[in-house]
């Protein structure tokens, strides 16, 4: 009986993660084996009264009968993940027998898309997280510890980000970084340099991105914090306060120690958030010198004309596993911790 309970219980929300996230990378994974199909290419004998010259057409009526003969594509197997907007094996190797230093041999690594787009995107996830963990906590503290009728309009000024759609709060921040934004003309003004900008260079684009990150990031993690501190028992509080145990003290050995499951849970879904980065990048405007793991499956199907579907799945594909190996030690930890409780 109980085991029937647990079915019925778990049945509507398993047959949910079945066809809203089993399906879909499913469908993705056979997808990334397919390549587009060729298009089928006719000569056309164009004559004015100057003369008579050959064109090449694309035949549209023969390209999509294949299309609709072969809707997923031309069966590539795992050759897409292995070509030079991927994994790209033969150009590692190449470059491996070929660089005289591993500088060397890095650069062209990093300029290799996938690697390109890859470092990008850990390298946000990783400055943008832990900032994000660490002023959510102190900013749930301190408003924790405000009279109630300060209470509601603070929450209110922090969540604000949060409110905010990614793409609306990264367009905002760059017109205010924008030479004639508020942010863009005062520096000018206080370097005493009409040519300066925030835009001028790719580590200043990506500085500015992640402290975007931050800024919106950080009212998800103070929400959860806050609930969280809520739920701190007071009898030890009181009973530090007693001993005579600082400020600093009462939140080192009861409050954090109290919080470790919920910075855990704010960490995978930070990392889950971050890893996936795309708003910024478009807001901002800054695919040229900043592509991240969801800015190459956007770009692979923003073309009317040819989309890249088998290109997309193949990245989408290296992204769960990205997203997998990211949040694998966190997971192992909480097990382990869960593990010796019991």
């Amino acid at each position: 009986m109980p085991h029937k309970t647990f079915f019925w219980f778990f049945f509507p929300s398993g047959l949910a993660m079945l066809l809203f996230i089993g399906l879909p990378i499913i469908s993705s994974f056979f997808q990334s084996l397919h390549i587009e199909p060729e298009q089928i290419l006719m000569e056309v004998e164009k004559c004015d009264p100057f003369g008579c010259k050959t064109e090449t057409k694309v035949d549209i009526e023969a390209t999509t009968k294949l299309q609709e003969e072969q809707p997923l594509g031309r069966f590539n197997g795992l050759g897409t993940y292995g070509d030079r907007n991927h994994l790209a094996f033969e150009e590692i190797k190449e470059a491996w027998n070929n660089s005289s230093s591993m500088g060397e041999f890095t650069d062209i690594l990093l300029n290799l898309p996938f690697y390109k787009a890859l470092l990008f995107t850990l390298t946000f996830c990783f400055a943008v997280t832990p900032p994000v963990i660490i002023l959510g906590f102190i900013v749930a503290l301190s408003i924790n510890t405000i009279t109630k009728s300060l209470k509601g309009p603070t929450i209110f000024g922090v969540i604000l980000p949060m409110i905010v759609t990614p793409l609306i709060g990264s367009l905002v921040l760059f017109w205010m970084i924008d030479a004639k934004g508020i942010l863009g003309a005062t520096i000018q003004y206080l370097f005493d340099d009409p040519n300066l900008s925030l835009k001028s260079s790719s580590q200043l684009t990506w500085i500015t991105l992640i402290i975007y990150g931050i800024w919106h990031n950080t009212p998800f993690a103070f929400v959860v914090f806050y609930a969280a501190l809520q739920t701190v028992p007071q009898d030890p509080i009181e009973a530090a306060i007693i001993d005579g145990a600082s400020r600093y003290d009462r939140v080192r050995h009861i409050v954090i120690p109290h919080l470790y499951p919920v910075a855990t849970f704010i960490i995978l879904i930070c990392l889950m958030d971050n890893f996936r980065v795309l708003e910024p990048i478009i807001g901002f405007a800054a695919e040229g010198v900043a592509q991240s793991l969801s800015w190459m499956i956007y770009n692979d199907l923003r073309s009317e004309n040819k989309m890249l579907f088998g290109s997309a799945g193949a990245t989408s594909m290296l992204t769960i596993i990205g997203v997998a190996f990211l949040l694998t030690p966190v997971l192992i930890r909480t097990w382990r911790e869960f593990r010796t409780e019991r």
